[in-house]
């Protein structure tokens, strides 16, 4: 059996990424599901670019602030308590815009924990 009580604060933040970013899938070595926490300022993004993904499926569940994401039909604003969910090959930018007031805390949850990312040009 394997059981994992992970406190987020105890996380490394993961480096070279636009907003904070933190792996609980990584501390917890999960091989079948990407599970990450994000807290992003205004004017950050969450992704490190608008993409989509060939197979993994993505819920964002916005834990505080308002979540923005931009997709080719327009931009979706999702509030806390509120859940957005991405299919496979449905491109998408999660961001918090400059014009925000506060910070966006997410917990973002993609299945399969695969690298499947392409940058989307079409935006």
């Amino acid at each position: 059996m394997g059981y994992h009580h992970i406190a987020v604060d105890d996380i490394e933040p993961t480096p070279d990424r636009p907003s904070l970013q933190r792996s609980i899938s990584d501390t917890a070595g999960l091989e079948n599901v990407a599970v990450n926490y994000y807290e992003a300022d205004p004017g950050e993004d969450l992704p490190l670019a608008y993409h989509y993904h060939d197979d993994q499926e993505e819920v964002f569940y916005v834990l505080s602030g308002t979540l923005f994401v931009e997709t080719p039909d327009g931009t979706v604003e999702v509030g806390a308590d509120e859940v957005f969910v991405v299919e496979p090959d449905s491109p998408q930018r999660a961001h918090n815009p400059a014009s925000a007031s506060e910070p966006v805390t997410t917990l973002v949850v993609g299945a399969p924990a695969v690298d499947d990312v392409h940058p989307y040009e079409g935006g």
